[in-house]
C-alpha cells in the first residue's frame, strides 16, 4: 500500500530513516506531515509528563490529519496522560506487519489480507463506510479502451496490494480475464500519478485523492469503479498489546475519529481548505470530489460483516498474491463499547 499523496516530495530526514531501520521498516519513507519524524507538537514542558501513542498516517488518512491540524486528539489523550505522535508513510504494510508504531492508518479493504497472511500482530478497532465511487479504474478520455476487456495486453499501473488492486483483479475476472492477460506495471501511487499522466501505461486503477487529482489534469473515462465489485470500506488497526494494556486510549481515538468524520462532511469546504495544502496544493476542489466519494461514517467491526474481506481473500490467493489460504473472519476484534468509564 503506498503514500495516498497527490503530489511526491516527502522529506525523509537522516533521524527518520535511522528510527524506521532499527524499527524492522527497512526503507519505507516516514515524515510527519512536513516534520521531522517523531516530533511532538506543542510546548515540551507541557508534555514531559505525557506517554506518547505512535500513530502511522497515510496522506489519505483524512479523519488522522483532522485531528492532527485541529489538535482534537491531543485535547481527548491529555487527560489520560497521553500525547499522540504522528508519522507519515509512504509504504504501510511493513509498519503494519513490523508493529513500527501503536495505532495504525486505516487502510483500504484489501490491506488486512496481506497483514493477515504475515500473521501480524494487529486488531481491527473500527472501520469507516463503504465507499466504492472512491477507487476507480482509469484510461485517457480518447484513449481507444472502452472496456475492461480491451485492456488485454495492456499496461496497467496499479499499487501492488492496495485496494485498488482488488478493484483490479476484480474487474479483470468479471471480464473473463487475469493478470496474465495484461502488463501490469507496480508503481507507487505518486509514480503511477507521473505515468498516466506522461502517457507510459495505457491504463491505471487507483483510488481517492489520486482518483480526483487525475481527473482534474485531464478527461479521463472511467472504465469501473468499485460498484459491484467492493464496498471499499476503510479498516483502522492497533497493536493487539497496546490495546490489551490501554483500551481506553483506543476508546478515546475511535471517538475522535467519530467526531472528525462528522465535522468533514458537515463543513465540507473548510475540510478541503485544510487539507488542500498538506496534499501539495492540490485545488480545494479536487479535495472536496474526494471527500464527496468518501461516507467518513466510523463504525464498529462485526465479525458477520467481514465477508467481503474474504471475496477479496479469495481473489488474491487465486491471483498467488498470497501464499496460503487465509480465513478473512478470523482476526482479532475490539469493540470500543466494552469499555467504560
Amino acid at each position: 500500500m503506498t503514500d495516498d499523496s497527490p503530489r511526491e516530495g516527502l522529506r525523509d530526514g537522516p533521524t527518520s530513516r535511522r528510527r524506521l531501520l532499527q524499527a524492522g521498516v527497512g526503507a519505507a519513507g516516514a515524515c510527519a506531515l512536513g516534520l521531522p519524524f517523531g516530533l511532538p507538537l506543542g510546548p515540551p514542558a507541557a508534555r514531559a509528563a505525557e506517554r506518547v501513542v505512535r500513530i502511522s498516517m497515510q496522506r489519505s488518512s483524512v479523519l488522522f490529519t483532522v485531528l492532527k491540524v485541529r489538535g482534537l486528539l491531543a485535547e481527548r489523550l491529555a487527560p489520560l496522560g497521553f500525547a499522540p505522535s504522528w508519522h507519515l508513510f509512504t509504504s504501510v504494510i511493513e509498519p503494519m506487519n513490523a508493529g513500527a508504531v501503536d495505532i495504525h492508518a486505516d487502510v483500504a479493504d484489501a490491506v488486512p489480507i496481506f497483514t493477515q497472511s504475515a500473521n501480524a500482530p494487529l486488531t481491527f478497532y473500527a472501520r469507516e463506510r463503504g465507499s466504492p465511487a472512491a477507487e476507480a479504474i482509469i484510461v485517457p478520455a480518447d484513449s481507444a479502451i472502452r472496456t475492461v476487456a480491451d485492456l488485454k495486453g495492456r499496461t496497467v499501473g496499479v499499487s501492488r496490494g492496495s485496494g485498488s488492486h482488488f478493484v483490479l483483479a476484480a474487474a479483470l475476472k468479471r471480464a473473463g480475464l487475469g493478470f496474465a492477460d495484461i502488463r501490469p506495471a507496480y508503481l507507487q501511487a505518486p509514480e503511477g500519478a507521473a505515468a498516466f499522466e506522461k502517457g507510459s501505461i495505457d491504463a491505471w486503477s487507483i483510488w481517492d485523492p489520486f482518483l480526483a487529482f487525475a481527473e482534474a489534469k485531464r478527461p479521463v473515462r472511467m472504465l469501473a469503479d468499485g460498484s459491484g465489485l467492493t464496498s471499499y470500506h476503510r479498516y483502522y488497526f492497533v497493536n493487539d498489546a497496546f490495546v490489551a494494556e490501554h483500551p481506553q486510549i483506543v476508546v478515546a481515538v475511535y471517538e475522535a475519529l467519530i467526531e472528525a468524520g462528522r465535522w468533514v462532511k458537515a463543513e465540507p469546504e473548510a475540510a478541503a481548505a485544510l487539507l488542500a495544502p498538506l496534499w501539495g496544493d492540490v485545488p480545494p476542489a479536487v479535495v472536496a470530489a474526494a471527500n464527496a466519494r468518501r461516507t467518513y461514517v466510523v463504525e464498529p467491526v462485526a465479525r458477520e460483516q467481514l465477508g467481503e474481506q474474504q471475496d477479496i481473500a479469495d481473489v488474491f490467493l487465486e491471483a498467488k498474491l498470497i501464499p496460503r489460504r487465509i480465513d478473512a473472519t478470523a482476526v482479532k476484534i475490539f469493540q470500543p463499547s466494552s469499555v467504560r468509564g
